[in-house]
């Protein structure tokens, strides 16, 4: 199994890190993987911005658009 190293941990951060462990009844270490795993869990990057998008927006559904009609397209200008 691999291990990682943190240096120059904020005091806070890890006070704050110590007491969430002992509310979950872990050590600091096994907090700091639960965090890990529940961070990256399922993250899946999207290949372009239009995926990206829609995986954002998927889950409050869609939105029907009324388009208003078109006329007929105008004459180019004459540059002559």
């Amino acid at each position: 199994m691999a291990s990682i190293t943190i240096r120059n941990l904020d005091e806070d951060l890890k006070r704050r890190l110590r007491m969430r462990a002992a509310e979950h009844g872990r050590s600091m270490e096994e907090e700091v993987r639960e965090i890990l795993r529940r961070a990256i869990s399922g993250v899946i990057a999207p290949k372009n911005l239009g995926q990206a998008i829609h995986a954002r927006f998927a889950a409050i559904g869609g939105v029907e658009l009324e388009l208003p009609a078109r006329g007929p397209m105008r004459e180019p200008p004459s540059f002559s």
